[in-house]
């Protein structure tokens, strides 16, 4: 059996070389936006040497590490960076936690930043979080869980802000 197939120079076909032609889209295109986000390796990871581990986690996935500090947050520091539970129960507790020891604020940029690194941190809370996740790997307890992460684009603004200054961030 012979099968005749119109080969694209056919006399049936426009003479244009296939090149030439508009061609279909097959698939959408996805635009991922470029993102900076607040990571805070936190006394407690600090203290249990997961500096290293945590920012290697972040840097397998592909996102950079821009901007690195290490310092012990301030009273008027953790209120900036609370803001929204200062007036809360638990606040004076997580405000003694978090100026209690150095930590480690680090600026990570990347695709989706913001989602990537919520998804590496794990659940707020332990128990919930994850296996392979740094909570799920590291953490048994909700007050002392390693690591913060902004939520949100406004938040990841809001917070590199309290934490870097102009210029300490690189691009």
């Amino acid at each position: 059996m012979v099968i005749a197939l119109a080969h694209p120079w056919s006399p049936s076909l426009p003479c244009r070389p296939l090149c030439q032609r508009k061609a279909k889209p097959t698939r959408k295109t996805i635009i991922m936006a470029i993102e900076t986000t607040l990571v805070l390796i936190k006394p407690d990871g600090v203290r249990r040497g997961l500096i290293g581990e945590v920012l290697r986690r972040f840097e397998t996935k592909g996102l950079a590490v821009v901007g690195l500090r290490m310092l012990t947050m301030s009273d008027e520091l953790a209120a900036q960076h609370y803001e929204a539970h200062v007036e809360k129960p638990f606040y004076p507790e997580l405000k003694a936690f978090m100026t209690g020891g150095p930590l480690v604020a680090a600026a990570v940029k990347g695709e989706s930043a913001i989602a990537h690194v919520r998804n590496l941190m794990g659940a707020t809370n332990p128990a919930n979080a994850a296996t392979g996740s740094i909570r799920g790997d590291f953490c048994t307890a909700i007050t002392e869980n390693v690591v913060h992460g902004s939520d949100s684009p406004e938040a990841a603004e809001r917070e590199l802000d309290l934490w870097f200054a102009r210029g300490e961030i690189q691009s």
